[in-house]
C-alpha cells in the first residue's frame, strides 16, 4: 500500500503507511535504541510525559517499562492500536489541546527539522501549551552532516540494513530516502527536511517560549529546552 497525503512524503512496502510515510509494520519491527536511555538520565523519576507522534509505541514501551507515566499521541490510528500501557490520543501534533500539562514533552523522531516553517511552529507551541513550568521539552534533531555524509548504509544488529540518501531540492529543503531491508521484506519512506543549524534551531525555541538547556549527547541532536516567560 502508498500514499502521500504530506507533501513530499511517501511510503512503500506492505501494509498500512500513514500520512508522512512510515510504515505501521516496519515500525512494529524497529527497537529502540539508546533513546530511553537518554531520555531517562534527564528527567526525574517517574515523570508524566506528553509523547508526540508516539507511532506503534517504539519508544513509549521502554519508557514505561522504566516507571514512566506516558500519554502517546499520533495522527495514525492504525499506530496507536499497536501501543500499549499508555493513555492514547489519536490527533496531530500542531492541533493538539490537551488542557492539561506533562513534566517532560517528548518531540523525537526529527519531527522539528519538518520542511514547513509554519508546522514547526505549531507543533513548539504544543510543547511549550502542555509542559509545566518547571519541567522541559525533550527534543531530537538532525545532526549537523545529517544530509552531507550521504550516501550511508548501517547494518542493525536485528538483521536488516538501513540506508539514506538526501539531495537539496531548493530553499534549504531537502529530499531525503530512508530504505529498510530485510531479509523477507524492504520498506521506504521518502520525506522532505530542513537542517536547522544550532542558532536558528535557538531561535525557533525561542518563538514558541522555549530555550536551550543543555545538548545531551555528544553529536548535538538531543536537546533538553525550559519553559521561558
Amino acid at each position: 500500500m502508498t500514499t502521500g497525503r504530506h507533501a513530499g512524503h511517501q511510503g512503500t512496502g506492505p501494509g498500512a503507511i500513514t500520512p508522512d510515510g512510515c510504515s505501521v509494520e516496519l515500525y512494529a519491527r524497529l527497537g529502540p535504541r539508546d533513546e530511553p536511555d537518554v531520555i531517562q538520565a534527564a528527567v526525574p523519576e517517574r515523570s508524566s510525559i506528553l509523547e508526540l507522534g508516539s507511532g506503534v509505541g517504539r519508544l513509549t514501551h521502554p519508557l514505561i517499562d522504566r516507571g514512566f507515566t506516558v500519554t502517546a499521541v499520533d495522527e495514525s490510528p492504525e499506530m496507536l492500536e499497536r501501543v500499549r500501557g499508555a493513555r492514547t490520543r489519536c490527533n496531530s501534533i500542531e492541533a493538539l489541546q490537551l488542557g492539561e500539562r506533562f513534566d517532560v514533552v517528548l518531540l523525537a523522531s526529527f519531527l522539528i527539522n519538518t520542511s514547513e516553517p509554519a508546522a514547526r511552529r505549531r507543533m513548539l507551541r504544543t510543547c511549550r501549551d502542555h509542559v509545566t513550568d518547571e519541567g522541559c521539552v525533550l527534543i531530537q534533531r538532525e545532526g549537523a552532516d545529517w544530509h552531507t555524509q550521504v550516501p550511508r548504509e548501517r547494518v542493525d544488529p536485528s538483521g536488516y540494513t538501513m540506508r539514506i540518501v538526501s539531495e537539496p531540492v531548493g530553499d534549504g529543503v531537502y529530499r531525503a530516502r530512508a530504505e529498510y531491508v530485510f531479509p523477507d521484506v524492504t520498506w521506504t519512506q521518502t520525506f522532505q527536511s530542513r537542517p536547522l543549524a544550532k542558532e536558528e534551531f535557538a531561535k525557533c525555541l525561542a518563538e514558541a517560549g522555549l530555550a536551550v538547556e543543555s545538548y545531551l549527547t555528544a553529536d548535538d541532536t538531543w536537546v533538553r529546552a525550559r519553559p521561558v516567560s
